[in-house]
């Protein structure tokens, strides 16, 4: 223990000066990119604005102040407060869940059951989540896993990295992948004219390549830093929090009766949860009430008093503080680059490169074009909504089938999404982990490379096969 506290870690860049560095480069990009938008017309089938390609014109310039810079914080905040008060409301649920002893012991039953095999919990786990975010598009839900997965990973011998790559890589595999993804592929190709979920099986083969990497690759790591755990790059952080979420699995007594029958509580509402995703279109709203319910029902269960239960949850919302404030950050450069009207001239400059490529390049500049507004935009129905108006008929022009346009999104709204720095479920990732994002994007790039190279395979396939209908 005395080891542990005299190690000094190195502090490396707060990742809100990083997002601030990024919020002053917006505002100032306001005073030097040319100030343009389309129009938007809405569209009955879709039930949104949707951009007119033809109409790009110039916009009145509107450079940041200091006063709206600052504003940006506050707004970013409130555009993203459903994100930040579900982030509490899954804080204080497992706060609650922790202090009925349940959570410690569960993982102590799952280590010691899975002893000698502890491995097999990466391809398990990013099964699981990937096919879920393939199907049913969930990427914020599953930060209700984290801490969670942190507290298994931790225990096991594996890393934070381990734990954050299970569930953001998995995330990054079924968006790509959006078999029936209604927010990315399902809203992109409503615009394209396609019909919804139309070309499942080139998608299918790709979520299955994407998936057999992805798990090889963080497999191969766990297993590295189980052997060797002063491999992982955040080793000296990993041991402080190892101290206050590993369990001592020796040490922990069977489950009661009260423990078991609250992770039956928890197991039932993830059953409410996918049933009323699939079935309900439920979304964070109504996930967060059930997860706010299953944590006081967890609580009487688990015997704890009404007042534990207020302190336990109070607590819970205090250690997923910092995430909010990441997520609020983020929105933050979206509310300048808007309110500067300089969003659409970054599209449309983006699109405009495209034009006289050979179709094959031209795909693979649709997936680039996409990959980078996907910074930017770092949401899959709002890059739809801006970008698709533009790109199928753009794909028109180039020769390129309407249903690899949509591909091109699909992918490119998807492998950033892991790993941009204005990216709210990313940040928030990192900050549960304890996770500097400059140790996470070191680990991530060599996967994100052969990413993108499957990818490119799979957009001149698509164009090869005139992948359609059209």
């Amino acid at each position: 223990m005395e080891k542990i506290k005299e190690k000094k870690v190195s502090k490396p860049l707060n990742p809100l000066l990083l997002l601030f560095i990024i919020l002053i480069i917006a505002a100032i990009a306001s005073y030097i990119v040319t100030p343009g938008a389309y129009d938007r017309v809405f569209d009955e089938a879709v039930g949104r604005d949707l951009v007119d390609p033809n109409s790009f014109h110039a916009a009145d310039r509107n450079p940041t102040t200091l006063m709206g810079l600052l504003m940006a914080v506050t707004l970013g905040m409130q555009n993203a407060a459903y994100v930040i008060f579900f982030l509490l409301i899954i804080g204080g649920m497992f706060a609650i869940m922790e202090g009925t002893g349940a959570i410690n012991a569960v993982i102590a039953n799952v280590v010691r059951s899975m002893k000698g095999r502890e491995v097999m919990l990466v391809p398990v786990c990013m099964t699981v989540f990937s096919l879920i975010s393939a199907f049913m598009a969930c990427f914020e839900e599953f930060l209700a896993f984290v801490p969670l997965m942190l507290a298994v990973c931790l225990t096991m011998g594996f890393d934070s990295i381990t734990a954050a790559a299970i569930v953001l890589c998995s995330c990054g595999v079924g968006y790509a992948g959006a078999l029936t993804n209604a927010f990315t592929t399902g809203v992109a190709q409503s615009i394209a004219g396609l019909p919804m979920f139309s070309g499942m099986g080139l998608r299918a083969a790709l979520y299955v390549s994407l998936l057999v990497v992805s798990v090889a690759y963080v497999s191969w790591y766990a297993n590295r830093v189980k052997k060797n755990p002063k491999l992982s790059s955040n080793y000296e952080q990993d041991l402080l929090t190892r101290q206050n979420v590993a369990v001592d699995i020796e040490s922990i007594p069977p489950m009661t009766g009260r423990q078991k029958g609250v992770i039956a509580i928890f197991v039932a509402s993830i059953v409410v949860v996918v049933w009323g995703i699939m079935t309900q279109g439920y979304y964070i709203d109504e996930l967060a009430a059930i997860f706010l319910g299953t944590g006081i029902l967890a609580g009487i269960v688990g015997g704890l008093s009404l007042n534990e239960i207020c302190e336990h949850f109070e607590k819970g919302c205090g250690n997923m503080l910092f995430p909010g404030l990441m997520v609020g950050m983020a929105n933050a450069v979206i509310v300048v680059l808007q309110g500067a009207n300089i969003m659409d001239t970054i599209i449309h400059a983006l699109a405009s490169l495209l034009d006289g490529l050979p179709t094959a390049v031209a795909a693979c500049g649709m997936l680039l074009v996409q990959t980078i507004f996907n910074f930017i935009v770092p949401s899959g129905s709002g890059q739809a909504a801006i970008t698709m108006p533009i790109m199928a008929p753009l794909a028109d022009m180039l020769g390129v089938t309407r249903q690899t346009a949509v591909m091109a999104f699909q992918i490119g709204s998807s492998f950033t999404d892991v790993m941009t720095p204005t990216g709210a479920e990313v940040l928030a990732v990192m900050a549960m982990c304890k996770l500097p994002i400059k140790k996470w994007l070191k680990f991530l790039a060599p996967l994100f490379i052969v990413w993108w190279t499957i990818a490119c395979v799979f957009m001149v396939i698509a164009v090869s096969t005139n992948y359609g209908p059209f």
